[in-house]
């Protein structure tokens, strides 16, 4: 079986912390084909470069502040202080561009990727353009930044969002799954990347190991069976499955960038709950949202 949990450090490959399904990545993951993930951290006046190739790519600052070259172009990304501490700028590249990410002051960045045909324009994200969803309610309420979501970004396969959970609240939940093309359903590959911290309110010594769970079981005949403990920096692919809950472990809170394509005609997030769980949305209608939300620093 393939592997698809990666702890930090696993999966690095030359100046990146995470080297996964994208079209320069050293590690093969079997059966893995639709979306990519690179992660950097970068010294203060330090650079990384990406080739030009047939996919598309979204920057994505995880701490500190960013200049993106594309085509001879500067665009200036003012970043966060964490993830925990709102939206950020992001930039879209489009296909078949030469990427250079460098940071004056240092900082770590994400870049999403999918194999890609259709060429959209280069567009930044900002962070105040950034739609804000508060999904969910009670222990199961988090927070979705929705920037390169299909009703927000113009691009040719992959849906990209990040997700921030209160400490002791479950995301990804109730489980679904995204794994055939169907009625009300497109089959799309997923990316996990995680990062944890200490919750503000916990009283919890600012070292302690601030952890998180994920869950993915098997949808059909095709066995799967992930229930992975995670902390900042790991990766869970989701090639198919039920997934979820993302758990928030008490004391902790979570954030999860999500980065999903496939290979069907439509470029939509359509998805199936698992039967037995699909009643807790109905139940959201008495509860009201954690008061914790939204996250902003």
């Amino acid at each position: 079986m393939a592997n698809w949990v990666y702890p930090l450090g696993t999966a690095a490959d030359g100046d990146w912390d995470i080297s996964l399904g994208t079209s320069d990545s050293a590690l093969a993951v079997d059966g893995w084909a639709h979306t990519g993930l690179k992660v950097a951290t970068l010294s203060a006046g330090a650079a990384v470069e990406l080739p030009a190739a047939t996919e598309e790519r979204i920057v994505v600052p995880l701490n500190g502040a960013f200049t993106v070259e594309v085509d001879g172009v500067k665009h200036q990304l003012a970043g966060r202080q964490s993830v925990f501490h709102g939206p950020s700028d992001v930039l879209y590249s489009g296909v078949g561009k030469a990427v250079t990410i460098s940071s004056a002051d240092g900082g770590r960045v994400a870049v999403a990727t999918a194999p890609a045909k259709e060429a959209y324009p280069t567009r930044l994200v900002s962070a105040a353009e950034t739609p804000v969803e508060l999904r969910g309610a009670g222990n199961c309420s988090r927070q979705v930044h929705n920037f390169g979501t299909p009703a927000t970004l113009e691009a040719d396969r992959f849906i990209v969002c990040e997700v921030l959970t209160p400490a002791g609240n479950w995301s990804s939940y109730p489980p679904h799954k995204h794994d055939e093309e169907k009625d009300g359903e497109t089959q799309l590959e997923e990316i996990y990347y995680f990062e944890t911290r200490v919750a503000e309110e916990s009283g919890a010594p600012a070292d302690a190991d601030a952890i998180g769970y994920q869950r993915v079981y098997a949808s059909d005949e095709r066995p799967i069976d992930v229930a992975a403990e995670v902390r900042t920096g790991d990766v869970v692919l989701v090639p198919y499955g039920w997934h979820g809950p993302a758990m928030a472990a008490p004391g902790y809170d979570m954030y999860y960038l999500n980065v999903m394509a496939g290979p069907g005609p439509v470029r939509e997030w359509l998805i199936s709950d698992d039967p037995h769980h699909g009643w807790v949305r109905q139940s959201w209608d008495a509860q009201q949202i954690d008061a914790r939300l939204p996250f902003s620093g």
